[in-house]
């Protein structure tokens, strides 16, 4: 398996959310339709990334930022490639793209419940925020 990892574009837009679909974690909403992740790339041009072998997706992720912190969300490797390199190398690539535009600090929301996905980022040298609280609402 020769995984390569480019950037997310809009015709990966399937495959990403079949992947994403699959994944115990990932929460998806209204906003991730296929215009909605239009949106999101044209937005943030070269933050987001996915792992591709032969042709196939095997991880993706999506990168934002707001001109001062970024935003790393969506991440999600097929269960096949897991624990191979690949959820750190899409994480490298946002964070080496978000670093050439100027931003030194990095958020990720990760789910309560998901200790799957808090014991990766810990593993991979992010800390807990444990005195923040999010808070949405719909416009």
């Amino acid at each position: 398996m020769a995984v390569t990892i480019r950037a997310f574009d809009l015709e990966d837009y399937e495959s990403a959310m079949a992947l994403w679909r699959t994944c115990d974690g990932i929460g998806l909403s209204a906003d991730d339709t296929r215009a909605g992740i239009a949106r999101h790339l044209a937005r943030n041009p070269g933050l987001s990334f996915v792992a591709e072998d032969n042709g196939q997706i095997a991880g993706a992720v999506l990168g934002s930022h707001d001109g001062r912190r970024g935003y790393l969300t969506h991440l999600a490797v097929s269960e096949k490639y897991r624990y191979r390199g690949v959820g750190r190398a899409l994480v490298e690539s946002c964070l080496q793209a978000l670093r050439q535009q100027g931003i030194t600090k990095c958020h990720v929301l990760v789910y309560g419940d998901n200790s799957g996905a808090q014991a990766f980022w810990k593993q991979t040298g992010w800390f807990l925020r444990d005195e923040l609280v999010i808070m949405s609402k719909m416009i």
